[in-house]
């Protein structure tokens, strides 16, 4: 920033933030003593600017419309996002599973500053909780065949197990590993990724081993003469409303209660100790927040968003094996926090579907006798690269504001420039 006054006795101050921020701001005191203050945002910035500066009514207008013209896509494809080589129904299934990972992820990520780099742990931990309760390969499936457990109600009775049992592997990974910072911590995350994967492989007695559980149990809904087992089974793969489709509505309906849950979180008192957290843990302690404690709250209330995305896989796929939770699989699910933006909620929902879209939107697709489905890793990354130089706070950076007061606060800055010098 600069400032220089000029001979008639006013000055002209200015400031110009780099590509990671993208907004200048300039402003200009005249020889009267009146003075203007003028904003410049870059293109990726006016809309957030905009949204901003909307109501919460027309916030939630804007946002019932939105997630209504999402759920119809799968029934109305434009032909330039349809995937020609899979299920469009099937793509946006996956795309929901990966954007609750992403949230969850974010809430450690992105709002506490913790990183993760094992959350595919808690995602194998859902579903194999859901998967050891429901198939007929485990040898804990002896829950009854009436009540909550039966056949029809299985799912979904064990979808709040899934989340609760996930929650206790994060307050057990979190309780004494917490205190780590930086590297350190990613490192026993990555560890902890990696010891459920191989318990998952080798406890064969329990886990089946490699050759994975069969036969999940899924959500008995709509079933008929045609479709005997319902519409979320694999036997509705015919039209656009397939199983797919189905499962992509669930998921879509969790993601908007998720973001309710997880938006007021933000705007609470753990909201602002997560973010002082992040911005700087002593500054934070100092002040009196009881840092170790709001960690734990992030990990444990990330680990169960991760869990029930779990249990959304298991009960979808309807087979969990280990080679499905690998470390690929978790650089991915931060891959999509990390393009989207760390600490937007909508931001990192974006970037999971980039993360889901584009292998499927490539799958089949050959340049130079090349599969270039098969090189989404490399995509991913020279994608990050470019954002690193270009981007570094992502797509759709966060962009915190006042808590108290902050439209009056926003509206009397602008107003500045129509007040008199006094």
């Amino acid at each position: 920033m600069s400032g220089k006054r000029e001979a008639g006795g006013g000055s002209r101050i200015s400031g110009e933030r780099e590509a990671g921020g993208g907004s200048r701001i300039s402003g200009e005191r005249g020889a009267g003593g009146g003075s203007r203050i003028r904003t410049v945002l870059a293109p990726g910035d006016r809309l957030r600017e905009w949204w901003d500066g909307l109501s919460r009514v027309h916030k939630w207008s804007f946002g019932i419309l939105l997630f209504g013209a999402l759920a119809l896509l799968p029934l109305h494809t434009p032909p330039f996002l349809d995937t020609p080589g899979i299920s469009f129904g099937g793509t946006m299934a996956q795309f929901a599973m990966v954007a609750i990972i992403a949230i969850g992820l974010n809430v450690v990520v992105g709002q506490a500053g913790l990183l993760d780099l094992g959350y595919v742990g808690f995602y194998a931990v859902g579903a194999y909780t859901v998967a050891l309760l429901t198939s007929p390969d485990s040898p804990w499936n002896k829950l009854g065949a009436t009540g909550l457990f039966s056949t029809p109600w299985a799912w979904l009775s064990c979808v709040p197990l899934a989340m609760a049992f996930t929650a206790l592997a994060g307050l057990i990974l979190g309780f004494p590993t917490l205190r780590l910072r930086g590297d350190y911590l990613a490192i026993v995350t990555l560890g902890f990724g990696e010891i459920i994967r191989l318990l998952a492989d080798n406890l064969s007695d329990i886990t089946n081993g490699p050759r994975g559980l069969n036969r999940v149990a899924f959500p008995r809904l709509g079933e008929s003469e045609k479709l005997p087992d319902g519409v979320f089974s694999n036997g509705n793969s015919a039209g656009h409303a397939n199983y797919g489709t189905w499962w992509f509505w669930l998921g879509l309906v969790l993601i908007v209660g998720i973001l309710l849950l997880v938006g007021n979180l933000e705007r609470s008192r753990v909201g602002r100790a997560w973010v002082a957290i992040r911005e700087d843990e002593d500054a934070a302690e100092v002040m009196g927040v009881n840092t170790f404690r709001f960690k734990l709250w992030a990990f444990v209330i990330g680990a169960a968003i991760g869990g029930l995305s779990g249990a959304l896989y298991a009960g979808q796929v309807q087979y969990v094996a280990p080679p499905t939770f690998n470390i690929i699989n978790s650089m991915l699910f931060l891959c999509a926090v990390v393009l989207g933006g760390q600490g937007n909620k909508l931001g990192v929902i974006f970037g999971a579907f980039v993360i889901v879209y584009l292998p499927n939107r490539l799958l089949g697709v050959h340049f130079l006798g090349i599969n270039l489905g098969d090189l989404k890793y490399l995509f991913f990354g020279l994608a990050l690269v470019v954002m690193m130089i270009f981007r570094p706070e992502g797509l759709f950076p966060a962009r915190q504001q006042l808590l108290a007061y902050g439209r009056a606060a926003r509206e009397l800055l602008r107003s500045g420039d129509k007040e008199p010098a006094r």
